[in-house]
């Protein structure tokens, strides 16, 4: 008997140890039930965390925020959308349109995102698309553009009637990256409760109550998403969060906790990382060429989310062109870009901002004096 209690003991002490050596973020994220899942930061595209994130699999009704993002980018929101008779045949879920009823998209945008009206995404693709194949090719070119390359669209709503419809996980925290940096879309994204006309010979108002029971109810930090479900792909879930100046995307597919998932994945997130920033007066402050000293300005901040840990290993280089005798005489015939400032971590490079010079910034026209105290550091309001 005390032999096997000693066995159990050195089994127990070997476990612990190997544990010691599983990076701490591995082990945070063993309860995400996903079959598929990642979490990146959202202006850089860091991957935080994934799991299997690079397999394809069905995603369902998240393939509406590619529709949703096409639409906006058309610039055809105000225009007025005739429902056709396809668009009310669509099966699943509906925002119950009616054959010959005139809305306008953007009212369908908000009936895509908010209630996953399938009806809606027919609508949008032949009003945008001149029909939902044209509109699928649309799609497919704009996932190419953006970088997804393990992703094939066949539908506008991701029900499973095509079998070359899928993505990645990764694929699609791509999609959302390029999709927050519209304002519109992230207005929608972010909508709890949206009102749209009634349907023709009804009073009041259609009220779309938003989905995303995170964004609703289930996490404060919760800015927008969408969700998804088909028999094929299961539960599908891609949404952002915001806290402490961090924002972060998170996309689980095949997942039978989403909510749990997403909100685990988050902790995890804002708890391990922050962002680290140089602002562009001390980007620029730094350079003491005596021709680009006080003519020069960063277009923004270097920033890159970071671990504590790391927050020690970040370099900034700044590389600029080597001004030309011709450009003292006449500094008006200096490139606007003459360079740029890169943020790196550790050897490699995670952010970059150009170098704009400006003949008639501080630099020019100050005289010999104010050249001096700009070397010496000293700052000057004159």
């Amino acid at each position: 008997m005390n032999k096997q209690k000693r066995l159990i003991a050195l089994i127990l002490a070997l476990a612990a140890g190997i544990m010691a050596f599983v990076p701490e973020r591995m082990r945070a994220m063993d309860g995400v039930s996903a079959k598929s899942a990642i979490l990146i930061e959202q202006h850089s595209g860091r991957v935080l965390f994934a799991k299997d994130a690079y397999t394809k699999r069905r995603i369902a009704s998240i393939t509406k925020i590619m529709t949703a993002i096409l639409a906006i980018e058309s610039g055809k929101m105000d225009d007025t959308v005739t429902v056709s008779a396809r668009a009310v045949r669509t099966e699943g879920s509906s925002i119950y349109l009616r054959q010959g009823e005139k809305i306008k998209l953007r009212d369908l945008v908000y009936g895509l995102m908010l209630r996953s009206g399938n009806d809606a995404a027919v609508a949008i693709a032949e009003h945008v698309g001149g029909s939902v194949e044209g509109f699928v090719f649309l799609m497919n070119q704009k996932a190419a553009e953006i970088g997804m390359r393990d992703t094939e669209f066949a539908n506008p709503h991701g029900l499973d009637d095509a079998e070359n419809h899928y993505s990645t996980a990764y694929d699609m925290a791509l999609l959302m990256q390029y999709a927050m940096k519209n304002k519109e879309f992230r207005r929608i994204s972010g909508t709890k409760v949206y009102r749209a006309p009634a349907p023709p010979g009804e009073d009041g108002a259609r009220v779309w109550r938003n989905k995303n029971k995170l964004l609703t109810s289930l996490y404060e930090y919760c800015t927008g998403g969408k969700t998804g479900y088909t028999k094929r792909a299961h539960r599908t879930l891609v949404t952002t969060a915001s806290k402490g100046g961090i924002d972060l995307i998170a996309v689980t597919l095949d997942a039978p906790d989403d909510w749990n998932d997403h909100i685990a994945m988050y902790e995890y997130g804002f708890s391990h990382y922050h962002i680290a920033k140089v602002s562009s007066e001390r980007v620029v402050d730094k350079i003491s060429d005596p021709f680009y000293r006080g003519r020069l300005q960063a277009v923004r901040d270097l920033r890159y989310p970071v671990t504590d840990k790391e927050e020690s290993g970040l370099r900034v280089k700044v590389y600029l062109l080597k001004p030309r005798k011709e450009w003292e005489k006449y500094p008006e015939r200096a490139p606007t870009e003459v360079g740029k400032a890169v943020l790196y971590l550790h050897q490699k490079a995670v952010d970059s901002v150009p170098l704009l010079y400006e003949p008639g910034k501080e630099g020019s026209g100050r005289g010999f004096l104010w050249q001096v105290f700009r070397f010496l550091g000293v700052r000057s309001d004159g």
